[in-house]
């Protein structure tokens, strides 16, 4: 949990302004209407058998989402590119056969000694060859830009509906196949995206050019007599059959080698994102790595993912060396194959060696096209694989979303109240995505300007509890309430720093120029980092420079910054020693005296800072609210803080001369 902007509906239906919790922004439509019904899986199914039927609905998941790019809700430019890349493929076919008729014409005129022909075809090639070029070039271009502009809508509306409502968080609490969600958006769906669109125009050039030069074959080749016995055997359009067998062969045998092609690149790929996972671990973690010296361990770690990696390439590599053995040997048969059917007819006169040249270029444009899948075999089952994978991740956003609007599990409404209260929990109870119940039989009205802490064993329910207010836990019943126009802002006990200048981590979720440089700066002071104000306008990794207690500080900053009506600690002071949390708990009800505050914590002597004390209980069916006292009687509460804060104060000021230079 961080504290950026708590990403749920609204507080009490008010407009969002600085730190409110506000609606999130509108995704776009990655496919109209809701998202598709769950089907389960037919119980008379094998193991086998049921793993099949899930793989080939993964599929059926992500075309459902992707085609949205060419339907009414999908890019304006989808159609207008598609027809300009088809039509560009038909004219560079065109291009082909007029080069196939030229290789005829020029080799005539070579057998002929026609010196004058031949220089006339020598000037004609130039423009079929710039025209084949300007054509494939900006074959490239469009194909290019469809698949950028397919990936750019669709990344779009799947990081759209992954950060909508803290489903990004709420994937961490459910279980499904939706493991490192960054993998999947960013290299998976490139791959998935950009495949589709190459595999489409292969397969129109591919047709069409053997649609056309099959044709070339006939014409050219004709019917082949061959002496059997004491009698003869004519195969009409000789040529055309032994391309379509030679195809047939090819294909069949790389079909057969490469099955489970599909397979080892899936298990590949999980495998490489496992990989880069831990390697992200290690990083985001290595302060505590390096102080506790579990480099050796994390280095097993990491040779064992990377050991797990280095398998499944071996066995991708059997898998390309076995295709690559029947392709290499197919693209060097393959032009011999036809001139060795026309030599007997070359031979004999019947067939010009123009045309033998010509029979020779067609057959090889023909068993090309019909390689097409021989060559892009492992490319396709690559792509299964990462399709497969962004759908996993899909079908999870899926059922969070018809969670949202399904009350099957049970889910925390939220609204508004009724009166003075800022805040009510009326018979909240908060559960898992199972049902198992966390917390229950909550009811609680916090008043305006109250300081509540919420205390009990760990484990006992006390951050479950805090999610469910912050909107990031859906599951539970009853609901949580706030007045209409209040401001809410979390504080947790990991402060999270984006990457960029100190003065945008100061300033987050808001903008780095939301607030003038000298009121980030008078923020800074006064929670005790003006040593920092220099390094406002500094990029630099502040996560991993900045202590545990200056993050707690820097995320105190942001309060003043932003000045909510309503704040929720989750242990926020927690890398604070006690004089340090004792400053920062003056320091917020001085300059914040009007707002609300909901403390979770474990520590007693927060106590003191506090008009207000709810206690959790763990117990059998979920943690229960068992005492909630009043730590300063309402009516003297004033009077006792105003007196708590000028003696603080004086404490504060007395130790000002031996305050650190560094943070807490």
């Amino acid at each position: 949990m961080t504290d950026a902007k708590i990403p749920s509906t609204s507080v009490g239906g008010a407009e969002a302004d600085g730190a409110d919790v506000s609606p999130p922004a509108q995704a776009p439509a990655v496919e109209a209407g809701p998202p598709p019904d769950m089907i389960e899986p037919d119980p008379g199914l094998t193991p086998e058998e049921a793993e099949r039927a899930r793989k080939k609905y993964l599929l059926k998941r992500f075309w459902i989402s992707a085609r949205g790019f060419w339907g009414r809700g999908g890019d304006g430019f989808a159609w207008p590119f598609t027809v300009g890349l088809v039509a560009m493929i038909c004219m560079n076919v065109g291009f082909q056969y007029g080069i196939n008729k030229w290789n005829r014409a020029i080799f005539d005129a070579i057998e002929r000694h026609d010196a004058a022909t031949v220089y006339y075809l020598g000037a004609v090639f130039l423009p079929l060859v710039a025209g084949s070029v300007v054509l494939v070039t900006s074959q490239v271009y469009v194909r290019m830009m469809i698949q950028r502009r397919w990936r750019k809508w669709l990344a779009r509306g799947l990081i759209a509906r992954w950060l909508a409502n803290g489903r990004y968080y709420q994937l961490n609490l459910i279980g499904g196949d939706h493991k490192n969600p960054e993998a999947r958006i960013s290299e998976d769906l490139r791959i998935a995206t950009e495949s589709p669109v190459d595999f489409t125009a292969g397969v129109i050039s591919a047709f069409l050019s053997a649609s056309t030069f099959i044709v070339v074959l006939w014409a050219i080749g004709g019917a082949l007599t061959l002496p059997v016995g004491g009698t003869s055997v004519t195969i009409p359009g000789f040529l055309v059959v032994t391309a379509v067998l030679y195809a047939a062969i090819t294909s069949t045998t790389i079909a057969v080698i490469g099955r489970r092609f599909v397979a080892v690149s899936e298990v590949k790929n999980q495998m490489e994102a496992e990989f880069r996972y831990t390697l992200t671990h290690v990083r985001e973690n290595g302060e505590s790595i390096a102080l506790l010296g579990g480099e050796e361990e994390e280095r097993n770690d990491l040779d064992r993912t990377f050991s797990n990696v280095l398998g499944q390439w071996a066995q991708l590599a059997r898998q390309y060396m076995r295709t690559t053995f029947v392709s290499h040997g197919s693209m060097l048969v393959a032009p011999v194959v036809p001139v060795l059917l026309c030599a007997p007819k070359f031979l004999e006169g019947s067939m010009t060696l123009g045309e033998v040249m010509q029979a020779a270029s067609a057959f090889a444009i023909v068993q090309t096209a019909f390689g097409w899948l021989v060559d892009n075999y492992p490319r396709l089952a690559d792509w299964n694989a990462c399709a497969r994978r962004v759908a996993s991740l899909m079908m999870s956003l899926d059922g969070l979303e018809r969670a949202e609007k399904s009350d099957a599990l049970g889910r925390i409404q939220r609204g508004e109240t009724q009166g003075e209260a800022v805040l009510a929990l009326n018979d909240l109870a908060v559960s898992l995505d199972d049902g198992t119940a966390v917390v229950t039989e909550t009811q609680v009205e916090i008043e305006p300007g109250e300081r509540v802490l919420v205390s009990g064993e760990s484990g006992s329910g006390k951050s479950t509890l805090v999610r469910a207010i912050a909107g990031l836990w859906p599951w539970g019943h009853g609901s949580v309430d706030f007045h209409p126009g209040r401001r809410l802002f979390m504080l947790p006990q990991r402060p999270y720093i984006p990457s960029g200048t100190l003065r945008r981590a100061v300033a987050y979720p808001k903008a780095a120029d939301g607030w003038p440089l000298a009121e980030i700066s008078a923020a800074l002071d006064t929670v005790g980092l003006g040593y920092l104000n220099e390094k406002l306008e500094e990029e630099a990794p502040w996560d991993q420079i900045l202590s545990g207690g200056e993050k707690q500080r820097l995320a105190f900053a942001r309060l003043l910054l932003h000045d909510p009506d309503i704040i929720v600690l989750d242990e926020a002071t927690s890398a604070l020693d006690e004089k340090s949390q004792d400053r920062m708990m003056e320091m917020l009800i001085r300059e914040l005296p009007k707002v609300t505050i909901v403390s979770v914590a474990h520590r007693a002597e927060l106590e003191v800072f506090h008009s207000r004390k709810i206690t959790l209980e763990r117990r059998e069916g979920g943690a229960r609210l068992v005492s909630d006292i009043e730590l300063v009687p309402r009516s003297r509460k004033r009077n006792v803080l105003s007196r708590l804060l000028v003696n603080r104060g004086k404490a504060a000021r007395a130790s000002a001369a031996e305050r650190p230079a560094g943070g807490s």
